[in-house]
């Protein structure tokens, strides 16, 4: 058990299930103010597709996209950050819980360490995060001048999928520094809610060789650019192979096994605080 392996898929799904099951039902006693805390959050969540509709108030393109375009690249990056958001957000947390000891006794006890911190506080609010990728995905894609062909209506879940598997493997690789970098949750925040930024605007905006380094580097392009390219019917702006458009799905597991791996490496060689 100190190694922390985490158990079966299915039974890490049904002890996830019960913990966030345990902390809503918590929460729910105050039916009111989880309301309006979801409400705030549905609303914060909301203020960078704000700043998008003040810029095209101002501009009937934005590096050559349209607003409904740049819309969908909004709401398909929010929609797969806020889900690997909600369920894996606070892996963040992991220095803390070194730093205090708490890790300790998350490793005594007959669950993954992992699922003790994913689902620790977990709160309905989280799950306003979800509403404003939610109210774009369905609103949006009609106003599209998009050939919807099955493989392009296809691609949009298949591209949030991938989204959130390529997000919540960086959540965790990034989590997993801090084994070795206790104070590294800046830089995990960095990773994660600045690729979610970044991935709301088309790659146009940005110059070639950052969009070279996120798509090399860091596989933030897959989250949204590459397959959104193959909906809109756009050009790469690197001129990459018409493939990169369908690699989302294989990036996302290139990513989430190395993840893994790291979570499993860090906890072996984690050593007790002795507090």
């Amino acid at each position: 058990m100190g190694d922390g392996a985490p158990p079966g898929h299915g039974l890490g799904v049904r002890v996830y299930a019960l913990l966030a099951w345990t902390w809503l039902r918590a929460a729910a006693q105050y039916p009111v103010s989880m309301l309006l805390l979801a409400l705030a959050t549905a609303v914060v969540s909301a203020l960078d597709m704000v700043a998008i509709m003040l810029m095209f108030a101002h501009a009937t393109r934005i590096a050559g996209y349209t607003a409904p375009e740049v819309l969908f690249l909004y709401g398909t990056s929010t929609l797969s950050f806020a889900v690997a958001d909600v369920l894996l957000g606070t892996a963040e947390r992991l220095g803390r819980h070194i730093r205090m000891g708490t890790l300790d006794t998350m490793l005594v006890r007959p669950v993954s360490p992992l699922i003790q911190i994913a689902t620790e506080d977990f709160s309905p609010r989280r799950l306003g995060k979800l509403l404003p990728g939610i109210a774009v995905l369905a609103l949006v894609p009609p106003r599209l001048e998009a050939d919807w062909t099955p493989g392009r209506v296809a691609m949009v879940p298949v591209l949030v999928a991938s989204g959130v598997a390529i997000f919540a493997g960086l959540w965790v690789l990034t989590a997993s520094v801090q084994f070795w970098l206790i104070e590294g949750h800046g830089a995990t925040k960095a990773v994660t809610y600045g690729g979610a930024f970044l991935t709301q605007y088309p790659p146009t905006v940005f110059a070639r060789d950052f969009v070279r380094g996120v798509t090399f580097a860091v596989p933030l392009a897959f989250v949204n650019w590459q397959p959104a390219l193959y909906v809109l019917d756009r050009p790469d702006p690197l001129g990459l192979p018409a493939a990169f458009r369908f690699a989302s799905p294989l990036v996302a597991l290139l990513l989430c096994a190395p993840a893994a791996a790291a979570w499993r490496t860090g906890l072996r060689r984690y050593r007790s605080t002795g507090s």
